[in-house]
């Protein structure tokens, strides 16, 4: 006698003669299984297999369409030890077994059935099939807390991630509400491009770092008044290297290399006069032309202390104007594709409040 959990097993009987039908499903109740569905239709059997779970299938090869090859083709897609099919069928020829196996089948038994031998079948695959759907619970429930786990993991990350992008804007005249758009509008640009999908979400993250090295620029340069000097210039330059230096960790994650590469080349250009290593076109990785793209122009459409808003048309056309010169000409054409998506980010996320200082920026 089965145990008590293969009792209430859903087992499925498909077979057009309605004797063999009978004999299968008594002796199945016989031997103590209670969830039996009986089907001499083997259309309506193989509807009812389509909607609703099962734990066995004991299937008849020679029936009118669908036949058991048929359906055993339609049911190619299932897990085959949560759901194992035994063929019980008069066609014991080897071709037949081979195919029967080929499609999909756990177990082939022939008819004139020895009902002992079937009943044993029945209840070895009905273990297989519950041992192994117990297994795939325990798997879910498991790759769920570990989603959880990783999710929760991914917050704290990215809460880090955002303190050390305003930790940066607090020390110079960039709002918090400026870096995340320039995280946004990079993501904008990306998707426009039908870049992968993960790797925006990891422009999107890393971008609002792109300025992080103003940490290490002294507060006499960063917030001068008037315009630099020679040397102050090159100290103030050197903000993209230190980026790079705290962002590009021994402890190395996708995002920090992201943010690294961002911090160091995004205030290259296109035609080879940026810094810090004077790179040209594409020697520029994508991910810093992107941002510098973004920077430039989300900076040119924001008041600051020291400066009124730039209209929306003074900051396009210089955008466009640099074409070829400060930025790369594709992207340009892209984001010229989608300046009003561009100013929509201007209202859902402007600037809330202003940083502290009252002084001019340096980039």
């Amino acid at each position: 006698m089965p145990s008590d959990v293969l009792r209430f097993a859903t087992v499925v009987v498909i077979d057009d003669v309605r004797a063999n039908l009978r004999l299968l499903e008594s002796s199945l109740k016989a031997f103590g299984l209670r969830e039996i569905k009986a089907f001499s239709d083997s259309a309506e059997g193989l509807a009812w297999l389509q909607a609703n779970p099962w734990d066995l299938l004991l299937l008849d090869l020679d029936m009118p369409a669908p036949n058991g090859f048929e359906i055993l083709q339609q049911l190619a897609s299932r897990d085959r030890s949560c759901s194992p099919v035994i063929i019980v069928t008069a066609l014991n020829g080897l071709d037949e077994r081979r195919r029967g196996l080929e499609l999909g089948a756990n177990d082939y038994i022939c008819k004139p059935l020895n009902l002992p031998e079937l009943l044993l079948r029945v209840r070895n695959n009905l273990q297989l099939s519950l041992a192994s759907q117990a297994l795939q619970q325990e798997r879910d429930q498991l790759e769920q807390r570990v989603q959880e786990r990783t999710g929760q993991l991914r917050a704290s990350f990215q809460s880090v991630i955002r303190s050390l992008a305003r930790a940066a804007s607090y020390k110079d005249n960039e709002t918090g509400d400026h870096i995340l758009r320039i995280g946004e509008s990079a993501a904008l640009i990306a998707t426009a491009m039908g870049l992968d999908p993960e790797w925006i979400e990891q422009l999107r993250l890393a971008a609002p770092m792109h300025d992080v090295g103003k940490i290490g620029i002294p507060d006499a340069i960063l917030t001068k008044p008037g315009a630099l000097t020679e040397d102050e210039r090159k100290v103030m330059n050197y903000h993209a290297r230190i980026g790079y230096e705290i962002l590009h960790d021994e402890q190395r994650s996708p995002l920090t290399d992201l943010a690294a590469e961002i911090a160091i080349s995004h205030h290259e250009r296109w035609d080879g006069n940026g810094y810090p290593n004077g790179l040209k076109g594409e020697e520029i990785p994508l991910s810093g032309r992107i941002v510098a793209l973004c920077d430039v122009y989300d900076a040119l459409r924001s008041p600051r202390p020291y400066k009124q808003a730039w209209s929306a048309e003074r900051a396009q056309a210089h955008i466009r104007d640099n074409a070829g010169g400060h930025f790369d000409p594709h992207l340009v054409q892209i984001m010229s594709s989608m300046f009003a998506e561009l100013e929509a980010l201007q209202l859902t996320m402007a600037d809330r409040a202003e940083p502290f200082t009252l002084s001019p920026q340096h980039d």
